[in-house]
C-alpha cells in the first residue's frame, strides 16, 4: 500500500505548483495590452499618475521617466504601485498616441492593423478561449465531482483526507484565472467601430473607437478622443475603463 503521508505531501506540492503557475499567468487582457508602454492613470479621486506601465498578476506599476520629489514628504520617487484589490480605485488607463515613441507607435500601429483585420490564427484563438470559458463552470462542476469521488476511495480518501484547504485553493485559482467575460454581442463587434458610454458621477460621455478586448473588469477600445479634465485638449487615444463604468452602448461608423 502506498505512504499515505507521501502521498499526502506529493498532492500537497502539486497542488501548490499547479496554483502558483496559474496564478501567475492570470493577468487582465486589457491591461497587458498596454503594458510596456507609456500611459496615463487617472483614479477616482481625480489623481493622475504618467509612466511606463508594468503589469503583473498582483497588481500594476507606474514607471517614472524620471525620479519625481515629493515635496511634502521629502523623498524621491521612481514609480506609482497599484495592487490588484486597489483596481477600484482606477477611473480609466490612457495611452495617448502623441505620448508614444517611434517604436511603441509602430507597435502600436501593428495592433490596431491587426485588431481591425485579425488573421484566422487569431481568430482561432480567441474562439478557443472563448470556448473554454463558456464550459469552465461543467468543467469545474467535473473537477469537485471527482474530487467527491475521491474522498470515498482508498487509498487515494486517505490521501485527500484533510486536504480541503489546499483543494479549495487550488478550485479558487482555477476559477480566478479561467474567468471569462464572453459576451456574444461584443464579440461581434471586436475590431470594429463601437461608441463606449462612460457614466461619472451621473455624467455620461461618449467615446467613438475601436472595440479591441474586454474582460471580467474592463473594456478597452483604440483610436477614441480623450481629454482628462474640461480644460484639456482632446488628444487621440486608447482607453481601458472599468465596466462599473463603461459599457458599449452603440455599434459605431
Amino acid at each position: 500500500m502506498p505512504d499515505t503521508f507521501a502521498l499526502t505531501i506529493l498532492f500537497i506540492v502539486i497542488c501548490t505548483i499547479g496554483g502558483a503557475f496559474i496564478k501567475g499567468r492570470s493577468k487582465d487582457r486589457c491591461l497587458k495590452d498596454f503594458s510596456g508602454f507609456a500611459a496615463t492613470l487617472i483614479k477616482n479621486n481625480g489623481k493622475i499618475i504618467w509612466g511606463k506601465l508594468c503589469v503583473e498578476n498582483s497588481g500594476l506599476e507606474m514607471l517614472y521617466k524620471k525620479l519625481y520629489l515629493d515635496e511634502k514628504d521629502d523623498h524621491m520617487e521612481s514609480s506609482y504601485i497599484l495592487y490588484k484589490n486597489e483596481y477600484p480605485q482606477i477611473r480609466a488607463i490612457v495611452r495617448y498616441l502623441d505620448d508614444l515613441t517611434e517604436e511603441s507607435a509602430k507597435k502600436h500601429e501593428k495592433i490596431l492593423q491587426k485588431t481591425a483585420h485579425p488573421s484566422w490564427s487569431s481568430k482561432l484563438v480567441r474562439r478557443t478561449r472563448n470556448f473554454f470559458g463558456t464550459v469552465r463552470d461543467s468543467l469545474l462542476e467535473v473537477v469537485n465531482l471527482f474530487i467527491g469521488r475521491m474522498k470515498t476511495m482508498t487509498p487515494a480518501g486517505k490521501m485527500l483526507q484533510g486536504q480541503d484547504k489546499y483543494v479549495n485553493q487550488l478550485q479558487q485559482q482555477a476559477t480566478t484565472a479561467m474567468q471569462s467575460a464572453y459576451e456574444p454581442i461584443l464579440e461581434r463587434y471586436i475590431g470594429k467601430k463601437v461608441v463606449l458610454a462612460i457614466t461619472i458621477d451621473d455624467v455620461k460621455t461618449e467615446y467613438p473607437g475601436i472595440l479591441k478586448d474586454y474582460t471580467t473588469e474592463f473594456i478597452e477600445i483604440m483610436d477614441t478622443s480623450f481629454k482628462a479634465s474640461e480644460t484639456d485638449k482632446p488628444r487621440t487615444a486608447d482607453l481601458i475603463v472599468p465596466r462599473s463604468l463603461g459599457a458599449v452602448r452603440h455599434a459605431g461608423e
